[in-house]
């Protein structure tokens, strides 16, 4: 079963469990990926739905950091509830050290040696690593292997 049916078989236990805050989100993410399946004329692959729910999350950690800001706790708790929904359908993510491992060996394949190839080098990683570890943390451990 690929990732979109498992996310409407979700919905649909939702539904007879009467959990409005699951139901909800998942929705939102049905709509999300049926608005680019009608904007684009595709049939997503399990890719392009991991992307879209990396993209609901870092909404929602936008989010909870501007309500934060605002001291708007109420709003943060749902926004949290809805990110750690979310997150069920995004692969297992990757440790520090395999995160670590997969930069030195992009590094070593695309032959960098200092800032200027960064983005050869996240080039590389972003396929690997898609889904399976925040690429902003890996962009800034690129960074800090780089700039040695």
């Amino acid at each position: 079963m690929n990732l979109k049916d498992q996310i409407t078989e979700d919905m649909k236990s939702a539904m007879r469990a009467k959990e409005t805050v699951r139901l909800g989100t998942i929705r939102l993410l049905l709509a999300a990926l049926k608005q680019r399946e009608v904007d684009e004329r595709i049939v997503l692959d399990d890719a392009a739905v991991i992307a879209i729910v990396e993209k609901l999350i870092k909404q929602r950690k936008d989010s909870i950091f501007q309500f934060e800001k605002a001291k708007r706790d109420d709003l943060v708790a749902i926004e949290a509830a809805e990110m750690e929904i979310l997150q069920t359908y995004l692969p297992a993510q990757l440790s520090n050290a395999e995160v670590a491992a997969a930069v030195a060996a992009a590094i070593a394949s695309t032959g960098a040696s200092g800032p200027q190839d960064m983005g050869k080098v996240i080039g590389a990683l972003k396929s690997q690593l898609a889904g399976k570890a925040d690429m902003g943390a890996v962009s800034g451990l690129v960074k800090a292997a780089l700039a040695q």
